[in-house]
């Protein structure tokens, strides 16, 4: 699914960001042929690839990059980064720039006690950028801007999709489905529209308005190629 809508998005020299269920090799080998980079969050559905990065950075003393944010919200967050291009050769995965692992710590100020669940304080990641393409702060600086994204959904999913109130609830459903409605939006999004809940009122239910917004249909691409 996520290969037609990007189709209809100039990626070239972009990075495209995704979470783990994205993680795959398909994608991962559209976006290079199409002169974009990837960059990706590795988690256990990769586990040979998860395995391979979490073993490698087992030991892996002092970051090559360290990033504080502003004490807002109430909390100070802290970033740090590893990189490596040594596992590039070695990883079961198509055009492999680098391999990195974020460590993120979060302390509320008042109270001085840790914000963060043990298995959010860790990511592991590969990109297709090489280093000299793209150095420690600048992988850093990719993967805070997808979680930023992620993070301003948020409001949408509860507002205009009531997410709260949803009654998909078991295996895998839920997540799923999140993941999906975070990808639409994030489509809407960079259309560049104005109101992500004005365009899904208009597009809701009409299948035909949909592959057209996403230039999926042959009256779509006679527009489009007849713009100046």
């Amino acid at each position: 699914m996520a290969i037609p809508l990007l189709s209809a998005i100039d990626i070239e020299g972009k990075d495209i960001t995704a979470d783990a269920l994205l993680t795959q090799r398909e994608i991962a080998e559209y976006i290079v042929g199409r002169e974009g980079h990837y960059h990706f969050t590795v988690k256990k559905n990769q586990r040979r690839l998860y395995e391979d990065i979490k073993l490698f950075f087992k030991e892996r003393g002092e970051p090559d990059f360290v990033m504080h944010d502003p004490p807002d919200h109430g909390r100070i967050e802290t970033r740090k980064i590893w990189t490596t291009a040594a596992l590039n050769g070695y990883l079961d995965f198509p055009h492999v720039g680098q391999a990195f692992v974020i460590e993120r710590h979060a302390v509320d100020k008042k109270s001085g006690r840790e914000t963060l669940k043990n298995e959010e304080r860790i990511a592991f990641g590969v990109t297709s950028r090489k280093p000299d393409q793209a150095d420690a702060e600048a992988v850093l600086t990719t993967n805070r801007g997808h979680w930023a994204i992620e993070n301003s959904c948020h409001y949408i999913l509860d507002w205009n999709y009531d997410e709260d109130r949803s009654r998909i609830r078991t295996g895998y459903g839920p997540e799923n489905v999140t993941r999906l409605r975070r990808f639409a939006i994030s489509v809407i999004k960079a259309k560049g529209v104005r109101s992500v809940a004005q365009k899904t009122r208009q597009l809701s239910f009409k299948a035909r308005l949909v592959l057209d917004y996403l230039r999926m249909t042959r009256n779509a691409c006679v527009v489009l190629n007849r713009s100046p």
